[in-house]
């Protein structure tokens, strides 16, 4: 961006929020394997340091650092540099027992890190669950769900937490479907407002069944919600690669909606991996929110091994 000066970056600290700095050191090297900045081959764009660093990362430990078990991650999160993490639901029922709870938050607490994101019980993720939300056979298993996210939101000072839609279900009418998911969020909303936290929705990609494709599809359910409920602490996740992926106008929703986004994610497109691997302009894009107003984090929701998994932010910038 527009500094002529080079810039170490350090993952999972930003300037002047209070949760770290930046420190304007000689660049580091790259890692073996790393792709160059500005490489023809892909025509990738990596996310900015501006002259006056305004970004946090925070890694997505449950698509993140696989190889090590998912306790261990968030260590190996602050081990790699970043104070920040985010998971998937991490637990295989939607009140898992006290005992399972602990070890996750201690897991988090004794890496030193902040938790930033929970995702609610989004079912079978791996079998092709996207979300309870909208699932009329499990909308109690949703909401029973609720008040176990919200504890641990509390305890650990989390504040965003990712409702996933549900996909179309055979023999249930989208109208249903869609009544449903309204009442579920905003029930969603009023048992997170205790703890002044934000629901999120999200659209997806890869997932033949889920009604949510693009920003306006979620950001219509998300107007009804405040419409029939008053709840307005329910927002929109904006994943770049997914809405990429969906065909959405990314410029366009950022342009209209970056400063209510209430959170985003990014991965490179094609692969899903780590920036710079593909084409899309996620450093444009990330600039361009903050420079609408978009103030939270940054996921890093991306697959790629461990051993390059944050090979992009020793680049020169």
């Amino acid at each position: 961006m527009g500094s002529a000066h080079s810039w170490a970056w350090r993952p999972g600290r930003t300037l002047g929020n209070g949760r770290g700095a930046l420190r304007r050191e000689p660049p580091a090297q790259p890692h073996p394997g790393a792709p160059p900045l500005g490489s023809p081959a892909t025509g990738s764009q990596l996310p900015p340091t501006p002259e006056e660093p305004t970004i946090t990362y925070t890694v997505n430990c449950s698509i993140l650092l696989t190889e090590l078990p998912l306790l261990d991650r968030p260590a190996a999160a602050k081990a790699a540099g970043f104070d920040a993490v985010e998971f998937w639901w991490p637990f295989g029922t939607s009140v898992p027992t006290d005992v399972e709870v602990a070890r996750f938050e201690n897991a988090i607490t004794d890496a030193g890190v902040q938790l930033t994101g929970l995702n609610f019980n989004a079912g079978d993720m791996p079998g092709g669950d996207r979300g309870l939300v909208s699932w009329p056979a499990r909308s109690t298993e949703f909401q029973d769900n609720i008040d176990v996210v919200a504890g641990i939101g509390e305890r650990l000072g989390c504040k965003a937490f990712n409702a996933l839609y549900g996909n179309r279900i055979d023999g249930e009418s989208a109208e249903q479907q869609d009544a449903i998911g309204a009442e579920n969020l905003a029930a969603a909303a009023a048992g997170i407002a205790r703890i002044g936290g934000t629901v999120l929705l999200e659209p997806v990609s890869g997932a033949p069944k889920y009604p949510l494709l693009k920003a306006r599809d979620a950001l219509d359910v998300i107007a009804r919600v405040r419409k029939e409920s008053g709840a307005e602490n329910i927002k929109l996740l904006a994943d770049f690669y997914h809405l990429a992926v969906n065909g959405d106008d990314v410029g366009a929703v950022i342009e209209k909606h970056a400063k209510d986004f209430g959170h985003i994610q990014i991965a490179d497109n094609p692969g899903r991996g780590a920036p710079g691997t593909g084409q899309l302009p996620l450093g444009e894009w990330i600039a361009r929110s903050r420079a609408l107003g978009y103030e939270g984090y940054i996921g890093l929701e991306y697959q790629e091994p461990a051993e390059t998994a944050f090979s992009w932010a020793n680049l020169r910038v």
